[in-house]
């Protein structure tokens, strides 16, 4: 019998999620009918990542911090975009309102692996190590 395309949405969904397990990410929340996952991972920076399983990809995105409404951005775009320059998988990016700086990486379903996931959420850990404080500083300055 042949399996519908809402059936094998479903199964990459799972693999998606025994796959996080493996990376050491803890699923805070779960929606399967959206096929979403909140992910946690102290350790590593991780809070409140989300992953998104929208078929033909995986979008991966984790708040990074605020941006005050009314600052001078100029030197935290700049920086940002220099920074996104360094980063192996993903980017910085802004949310829709301008209010948040998030990382955000996308990865097509159709090719993913673990390995490849786990590239993502290491890529996202070094990337806060690197410029942690940096944006920490940054993001202090516009206040």
């Amino acid at each position: 019998m042949e399996t519908t395309q809402a059936e094998r949405d479903h199964e990459v969904f799972q693999t998606i999620c025994n796959w996080v397990g493996d990376i050491g990410l803890v699923i805070s929340k779960k929606n399967d009918n959206e096929s979403l996952l909140v992910v946690e991972d102290e350790e590593r920076g991780i809070s409140n990542m989300v992953i998104d399983c929208e078929n033909p990809i995986l979008e991966i995105q984790q708040s990074i911090m605020g941006v005050p409404t009314g600052a001078d951005v100029t030197h935290l775009y700049e920086r940002l975009l220099q920074m996104n320059g360094t980063l192996v998988h993903g980017a910085f990016m802004l949310s829709d309102d301008s209010n948040q700086i998030r990382f955000r990486d996308t990865l097509r379903l159709a090719t993913l692996d673990l390995e490849e996931l786990r590239g993502t959420v290491n890529a996202l850990h070094f990337a806060l190590e690197e410029y942690g404080d940096e944006l920490i500083d940054l993001r202090h300055s516009l206040d």
